[in-house]
């Protein structure tokens, strides 16, 4: 079972997210008000993912993607949720900016079901990269052309790309075959000059890249 802990200064909204996480079938082996109390504990935990508020005592700045940052660098495999009330595109680039998957960033008042929540939980888990489309919006919005040479549909598919999709989920998404899915995101692959090494998570790579052109 996933082992899930969850770090958000809001009791109501703290208590409320493990009861979500538990109906999602996860085991929420702890549940701290701050970011520090979590990791003091984050070790003896050992979670398999970590859900965060970004603004959180005693600065209510960026107390969640420091703590996040800092939980990877000691156990690098564990997953991060990003929640927040706000798109704060800086901290969505500083947690994307170690290229690797396994990180979501979404804004509470958006994850409308149950069912949103558990797939986030289980893409992130599984090394996926979910982000809600406003925050890949705002994203986007920072950068001045950011890829010339994309085509308008592989604009859109790197779009949900972004977002954490798979290429099936892609295809259903723009009502076409996964085979053209999968042309589009390798002639993406070459235009940012992304070879398959075997090691590198290119679709975090490839959103990255088009992010800081």
């Amino acid at each position: 079972m996933l082992r899930v802990v969850v770090a958000d200064d809001s009791v109501l909204l703290r208590e409320g997210l493990v009861r979500v996480l538990i109906e999602a079938g996860v085991d929420v082996v702890g549940a701290f008000g701050d970011a520090d109390s979590m990791l003091a504990q984050r070790e003896a935990l050992h979670p398999d993912l970590i859900v965060l508020d970004v603004r959180m005592p005693p600065t209510y700045r960026d107390e969640g993607v420091r703590a996040a940052i800092r939980a990877r660098e000691a156990q690098p495999e564990v997953g991060i949720l990003l929640l927040s009330q706000y798109v704060e595109v800086a901290y969505a680039q500083e947690l994307l900016s170690s290229g690797r998957g396994g990180v979501g960033y979404l804004l509470k008042d958006r994850v409308a079901s149950l069912a949103q929540l558990q797939d986030a939980v289980e893409r992130i888990a599984a090394g996926g990269t979910v982000l809600d489309p406003e925050v890949v919006a705002q994203l986007l919005g920072r950068r001045h052309d950011p890829l010339a040479t994309l085509t308008p549909r592989e604009h859109e598919v790197m779009s949900l790309m972004a977002e954490g999709r798979t290429n099936a989920a892609i295809a259903q998404a723009l009502v076409i075959g996964t085979g053209a899915v999968e042309k589009n995101v390798t002639s993406i692959f070459q235009k940012l000059g992304l070879d398959d090494s075997g090691t590198d998570h290119r679709r975090v790579l490839a959103v990255l890249a088009w992010l800081q052109r």
